[in-house]
């Protein structure tokens, strides 16, 4: 953050220009404030970023390579006219899951939890699995046919209602790193799940600020921020018949942007089988839009959702938060915990809604 030093009084004869003044937010579930750099607000086209750009080199997630990986554990495959489909780790799949070849903590073994003086600690226990999208190393979100992201939406769902039934785990979280500044290592379309043993502190937190706004209200406090930035129109960004995409009045990332469906649902793999598509339609929109508006940037999404072994609650609703990375977070926000945002989200909303995208997905809103 810089600071300008001197004097600031007008000129003698001179009208003084008004000087837009940095907005401070809390947000409104897990009440951590940000900074909204109103005076220093930037455009699309004022980061200074690289384009997510094919590199090529050897790929392990290609077909052929399937020998490169460890065994798959899930694979949605074509089986031939009359005839089976394609055996395990062969070419032929359409998703392909495998577990992480080197993963930060093991699947095997109980958790031993144990006290170390005044500290606690247990083993690291937690399946760590890629979802590799799709065959096809040159696509992403925005350019597979809709049918193919909605597998990958499958594959997330089907690996989460495999897990939970390991009642060691907690809390599975899905998240997808795309390009190298996100922390993506291998540039074929993937993403990742994660079973923990914990529930995260992150986690904790929104749970805990949608459940105290419940007890207080008796509204689940997801479905009232649908329906006032409905209402309001300034922050959405696109809408099919079941989700709603949308920036958040306190983002704490420029262009940062949620995805929540309509209907309250605690639990991302609890959901209908018609919220899967179309779910995957506004993934997609998303993603092609940001693409548009920031000239294909590096991002990150985490799909939120309530503990695994917690049943169904009014409280808690499951959406997906999808940040672009266009920003460093440094010292002051490290020290502070506060993320300065130098995009308002009214505005970020605005560059998305009107970016005009060609998918399968022309029934949303603002497409």
């Amino acid at each position: 953050m810089s600071l300008a030093y001197g004097p600031d009084l007008p000129c003698l004869g001179k009208r003084k220009e008004a000087v837009a003044v940095p907005e401070l937010r809390k947000d409104p579930i897990t009440g951590r404030w940000v900074i909204i750099s109103t005076d220093r607000a930037k455009r699309p086209t004022d980061f200074v970023r690289e384009a997510v750009k094919q590199k090529g080199g050897f790929c392990p997630f290609c077909p052929g390579n399937e020998s490169k990986t460890p065994p798959e554990i899930l694979g949605y495959r074509s089986s031939t006219i009359g005839g089976p489909e394609a055996p395990r780790d062969t070419p032929g799949w359409r998703v392909r899951v495998v577990p992480n070849k080197i993963p930060a903590l093991g699947i095997e073994g109980n958790l031993d939890r144990a006290p170390e003086g005044m500290y606690d600690k247990m083993n690291g226990v937690r399946a760590h699995e890629v979802i590799i999208e799709t065959p096809e190393h040159d696509k992403t979100l925005a350019t597979l046919p809709i049918k193919r992201v909605e597998d990958v939406i499958w594959a997330f769902r089907d690996r989460m209602v495999d897990l939970k039934k390991d009642k060691r785990f907690k809390y599975i979280l899905i998240f997808k790193n795309h390009g190298e500044p996100a922390g993506a290592s291998l540039e074929h379309p993937h993403s990742q799940l994660i079973a923990l043993p914990i529930i995260p502190k992150q986690a904790i937190e929104e749970l805990e600020g949608a459940k105290q706004y419940y007890q207080y209200k008796e509204r689940c406090i997801f479905c009232d921020v649908i329906r006032q930035e409905l209402e309001d129109g300034g922050r959405i960004v696109a809408e099919n018949n079941g989700f709603v995409t949308l920036a958040p009045f306190a983002p704490r990332f420029p262009f940062e942007t949620w995805i929540l469906p309509k209907v309250h649902d605690s639990s991302f793999d609890n959901a209908p089988t018609h919220v899967y598509e179309n779910f995957a339609r506004a993934l997609q929109t998303l993603v092609a839009k940001a693409d548009k508006v920031l000239d294909n940037p590096s991002y990150n999404f985490v799909i939120h959702t309530a503990p695994v072994q917690d049943g169904p609650n009014d409280h808690y609703h499951w959406h997906m938060e999808f940040m672009p990375k266009l920003t460093k977070v440094a010292g002051f926000e490290w020290g502070t915990g506060f993320y300065i945002n130098p995009t308002p989200p009214e505005e970020a909303a605005k560059f998305l809604r009107e970016a005009s995208v060609e998918t399968p997905t022309q029934q949303l809103v603002g497409v």
